[in-house]
C-alpha cells in the first residue's frame, strides 16, 4: 500500500503540484515552438514522457555507480539513448508527427525537464518511484503541451485535433497558430491557474502547494536547494545521520 501511495503522489505531483510548465515553467522551447495543434503538442509531450520515465528509472538503478563528478554527462548519455530510440520510432512508424516536431526532438537530450529530474530525483531515490516521477512529469508536460495547442488550433483554424469545431462563420484568428500566439495562451492558462489559486486563499484553503511545487515532505523531498528544507536525503547525508 505505502508503495502505490509514493507512486500515485509522484504522478499527481508532476501532474498537478510541479507541472513542468505551468508551475515550474521549465522546457519552454518546445512548449512555445511546436504546440501549433492539439497533435503536435500531444505527441511532443508523450515523446517526451517516455524518454523522462526510462531515463529516470535507468539513472535510478545506476545511481550507486554513477560518480558524482561524471553524472551529467551519465545522464546525457543515457538521455541520449533514449531519444535516439524514440526518433528512430517516430520515423518508423510515425513520419508525419516526426516531421512536424523536426529538430526539437533531439533537443530533447537538454530538456531541462529530464535533466532536471535526473538531478533533483532519480540520482537520489530507488527506481520506482523514479519511474512513477518520470510519468508524473512527463504527463503533466504532456497536459500542458496539448492545452495549449489544442487553445492555440482552436483559435487559429477553428479545429481541435483537426476536427473542425467553430462554425464555418468562424473568422479564424492567425496570430494564435504563430510565435506570439504561444505567449498568449500561455499566459492566460497560467493566469487562469493563477486565479484559482488567489481564489481558494480567499475562501481559507491551503493553496500555497499549487504553483509552489513544494509538498513540504522534506524527509522523502530530492529538492537539495529547497530554503525550507531541513533533512538531506542524499547517500552523503544518510551515511552521516
Amino acid at each position: 500500500m505505502a508503495g502505490n501511495s509514493k507512486a500515485l503522489e509522484r504522478l499527481v505531483n508532476g501532474i498537478i503540484k510541479e507541472n513542468p510548465t505551468f508551475v515550474l515553467t521549465l522546457g519552454m522551447c518546445p512548449t512555445l515552438a511546436v504546440t501549433t495543434s492539439a497533435v503536435n503538442g500531444l505527441g511532443m509531450g508523450l515523446t517526451t514522457a517516455a524518454v523522462l520515465a526510462l531515463s529516470n528509472m535507468i539513472i535510478s538503478l545506476m545511481r550507486k555507480i554513477i560518480p558524482n563528478k561524471v553524472r551529467i554527462p551519465a545522464f546525457i548519455v543515457i538521455i541520449a539513448s533514449f531519444v535516439t530510440v524514440v526518433q528512430l520510432l517516430l520515423q518508423a512508424y510515425l513520419p508525419s508527427l516526426n516531421d512536424a516536431l523536426g529538430v526539437y526532438i533531439p533537443l530533447i537530450v537538454v530538456n531541462c525537464i529530464i535533466l532536471g529530474r535526473a538531478e533533483s530525483y532519480s540520482y537520489f531515490n530507488p527506481p520506482i518511484p523514479s519511474l512513477f516521477d518520470g510519468i508524473g512529469m512527463g504527463l503533466g508536460f504532456s497536459v500542458a503541451l496539448t492545452l495549449i495547442g489544442g487553445f492555440r488550433e482552436l483559435l487559429g483554424v477553428g479545429e481541435v485535433f483537426g476536427y473542425r469545431v467553430m462554425p464555418e462563420s468562424f473568422t479564424p484568428i492567425g496570430i494564435f497558430v504563430l510565435a506570439p500566439g504561444a505567449f498568449f495562451v500561455l499566459a492566460t492558462l497560467t493566469a487562469i491557474q493563477n486565479y484559482i489559486k488567489i481564489r481558494g486563499a480567499k475562501m481559507g484553503k491551503d493553496t500555497s502547494k499549487i504553483g509552489s511545487g513544494c509538498s513540504e515532505d522534506c524527509m522523502n523531498c530530492g529538492e537539495k536547494g529547497c530554503s525550507k528544507r531541513f533533512y538531506d536525503n542524499t547517500e552523503e547525508g544518510k551515511e552521516e545521520n
